[in-house]
């Protein structure tokens, strides 16, 4: 088995159901085991010192895989805490949190991906590791033979999302500057955790005072048999939608499997996740505390621009990839730029004040700190983000290519788009764009109202395409252009962009 496989990104990720699978309890073990070696080694610490915390999300191959990298991290002679289900931002938070403090943690989980899916999250006391350390961690376990070893180390079970949910009783008691138990009495929120590891947001809801009537699919089922865990699905969106309409709540929050990634409903039914969610969390920051940064990815609308703009706040749009907006948020940080958040449209979401953990849980746990207010105040959250320019058109697509050396083929095409944008009148080269080229328009006698990015994918061969138009027949428009500047290009499979343009 080629080992590298398994990398993705700063995770391991594979099938771990059914014949094929390629992350079996085997490989867990092999990798619990030089997770251990590695940390024993990166904190100078004898391996006998070493505790090591695991948990995992619903899916139903997380029990056995928990066990055999918790079996292997004892057997190199480190301590395992098994928190059994978690979520990911809960097995960093273990780390800070006086009373556990493992000096590293693992989460067992593959986020929305299909159910035969699962992968391996590890954390130290600096956040997620990275890609860099993941290569070396599988470099390393590829070798080993766990099989046939004695325990040396111990293995304890210990739950910690108890704590973790007091964790978040405590920041909606501080944010509402109360002591009260139940601080949430009149707010009515659906939850959705998607049969996902998150069902006991419902549970803390509940215990502050909030009512709960209409929430669902909140039993873990590693089957996901009601709708994809995921806040950018379709069908899940329309799943909490239809149930904080039929329920009449104030709001509906749904999260992903593994809980970094959520998305809010308003009072009447309307999504509020992608650009509408980084308006509405940065509406609340800025309102506290304006000329703050904004760092988000790269296809956010120019109208979030104008929305920041206009709340006092400047936005920083950099890569995809919510390890590079955190990353480039601390830079900032650091340089003396004062940045609260770190956000991706996919609901990544990461707060200054959180130590920038990537907490789609606590999140939401600020929107309802807000949420409560205005309810006190006779308004909705919707409300804050009423001044927000939509585009009347958008599209997304995905360019394949096919050639063998995709980098050098994705790099020609973009260099080719920005050549022509150098020698064209009507192209405009967006000037604060840090991935790919992102092109505006001047549609229908306008300005900048429309615009595409064309990137490159961090690790697949496929050029993402993102098209936003402020006029009726504005993105047919930029993507015919577009066709006619790229449609020489070798090596891409440009179908998706002609029936773009045929429709």
């Amino acid at each position: 088995m080629d080992w590298m496989k398994l990398k993705s990104g700063s995770d391991v990720r594979g099938t771990a159901v059914g014949e094929n699978a390629v992350l079996t309890p085997h490989v867990a073990s092999c990798l619990g085991m030089a997770f251990a070696r590695y940390i024993a080694e990166k904190k100078n610490k004898s391996i006998g010192q070493v505790t090591i915390a695991l948990g995992r999300d619903s899916r139903i191959s997380g029990p056995a895989l928990l066990r055999a990298a918790a079996e292997g991290i004892a057997k190199a002679g480190a301590n395992v805490l098994d928190f059994g289900m978690c979520t990911t931002p809960a097995m960093y938070m273990s780390i800070i949190t006086p009373g556990f403090q493992p000096d590293a943690s693992i989460m067992i989980t593959a986020s929305h991906h299909p159910y035969d899916k699962n992968g391996l999250k590890f954390f130290t006391e600096e956040g997620g590791i990275d890609g860099g350390v993941v290569k070396t961690l599988l470099e390393m376990a590829c070798d080993l033979e766990p099989e046939g070893l004695s325990f040396s180390g111990s293995i304890t079970e210990k739950a910690f999302l108890p704590t973790y949910k007091e964790q978040l009783a405590d920041r909606i008691r501080k944010g509402l500057e109360t002591d009260m138990a139940k601080p949430l009495l009149g707010l009515h929120v659906v939850v959705d955790a998607g049969n996902g590891a998150g069902g006991f947001y419902a549970e803390l809801m509940e215990e502050l005072g909030a009512w709960i009537e209409g929430s669902q699919f909140l039993e873990p089922d590693g089957y996901f048999p009601n709708h994809i865990p995921n806040p950018e699905n379709a069908e899940a969106m329309a799943s909490i939608c239809a149930a904080v309409k039929k329920s009449g709540a104030d709001l509906g929050v749904i999260f992903d499997t593994d809980c970094d990634r959520a998305a809010i409903v308003d009072s009447d039914g309307r999504e509020i996740n992608r650009n509408r969610l980084i308006a509405l969390i940065s509406a609340i920051l800025l309102d506290e505390k304006p000329g703050q940064t904004i760092v988000t990815d790269s296809v956010t609308s120019a109208g979030l621009k104008k929305f920041i703009n206009d709340w006092g706040g400047e936005h920083y749009r950099y890569k995809r990839g919510y390890r590079n907006v955190i990353d480039e948020a601390i830079r900032l940080n650091a340089e003396g730029i004062e940045c609260p958040l770190a956000i991706e449209t996919s609901g990544h979401a990461a707060m200054k004040e959180n130590y920038f953990l990537d907490d789609g849980m606590y999140l939401v746990t600020v929107l309802i700190v807000r949420a409560m207010k205005l309810k006190q105040a006779g308004s909705t959250l919707g409300s804050l983000i009423a001044d927000l320019q939509e585009p009347v058109e958008s599209r997304e697509l995905r360019l394949n290519i096919t050639s063998e050396d995709f980098r050098e083929t994705g790099k020609t095409a973009i260099q080719q788009v920005l050549d022509y944008a150098n020698a064209a009148d009507n192209w405009h080269i967006a000037p604060d764009n840090r991935e790919g080229v992102r092109i505006s328009f001047d549609l229908d006698g306008g300005m900048d109202n429309g615009w595409f990015l064309l990137r490159l994918s961090v690790h697949d061969p496929v050029l993402p395409l993102n098209a936003e138009s402020d006029v009726p027949g504005g993105v047919k428009q930029m993507l015919t252009s577009l066709y006619e500047v790229l449609k020489n290009c070798e090596g891409i499979n440009f179908e998706p962009l002609q029936k773009a343009i045929e429709a």
